[in-house]
């Protein structure tokens, strides 16, 4: 089972932001989306999810996207947005609940289960606003995970859509995340990330899509596309990747000359 995109394009006024893009995610695997600041990776984001109109087709599992009920595409899969800001002082565990359907007791289960596998627990009772903003991040990626706790369901593979889920978070807990997201894949289900860190991206992702200027420039295997060529066409500086044996792939600037 598969998330494809077949000639994405998006405009916003007479500005097109996305030019024919296609890419393919598999499930059982970490699809990175990489690139530099505005080359169209949320945009791209949003079109995946089916949270944005765009023409192309986008086919989640065999069904076309724009067929799908709100409810059916929140079986399938659940979207991490950059930020979700809160206006109400709704406490951890009422976040954490609002991605989850009408489950009864099983709802209340998934909160505290959620919530320790992101390294809050005992969190429940707290109110989000209180929290640092590495917290709140946490919180909503607890939500992500109790709406689509299984992998798999009768449906197929479930998936996990998540726009920069590092970004606010130490090293630790970056590490957490993706060691999460890493395991949702290996029990079969898809994850597709948008991510800044190249190096953190390296070590956890099996496919990359490399984006500049609402484009893929390239896509395929990390050894593929993180190459000296590709990231400094993609970023516009120069740029050197390193194999280091037993440690993967390093991203590295050139020193100022």
């Amino acid at each position: 089972m598969s998330l494809i995109a077949s000639d994405i394009q998006v405009s916003l006024g007479r500005k097109q932001i996305l030019h024919g893009v296609s890419v393919e995610a598999r499930a059982g695997e970490i699809t990175a989306i990489v690139g530099p600041n505005g080359s169209g990776k949320t945009t791209l984001m949003r079109s995946l999810t089916g949270e944005l109109a765009c023409r192309g087709a986008v086919i989640l599992n065999g069904h076309d996207i724009a067929a799908l009920s709100p409810e059916e595409l929140a079986r399938r899969r659940a979207v991490l947005p950059q930020a979700a800001a809160l206006s109400f002082p709704f406490t951890v565990a009422e976040v954490v609940r609002i991605g989850v359907e009408a489950r009864g007791e099983r709802a209340d289960a998934l909160v505290p289960a959620a919530l320790a596998a992101v390294d809050l627990p005992g969190f429940s009772g707290r109110l989000y606003q209180e929290l640092s903003g590495g917290e709140q991040q946490r919180v909503q990626l607890a939500r992500v995970l109790a709406q689509v706790w299984q992998p798999l369901d009768a449906d197929g593979p479930r998936w996990l859509m998540l726009d920069e889920p590092v970004s606010s978070l130490d090293i630790a807990h970056q590490l957490t995340v993706m060691r999460l997201a890493a395991d949702y894949a290996r029990a079969g289900g898809g994850v597709v990330a948008v991510m800044h860190d190249l190096n953190l991206t390296a070590l956890f992702a099996q496919k990359l899509v490399l984006m500049s200027g609402g484009r893929v420039l390239c896509q395929g295997r990390p050894d593929e596309v993180l190459t000296d060529e590709a990231l400094s066409s993609a970023y516009g500086c120069r740029l050197r990747v390193n194999a280091v044996p037993d440690s993967g792939i390093w991203v590295l600037p050139h020193a100022a000359a």
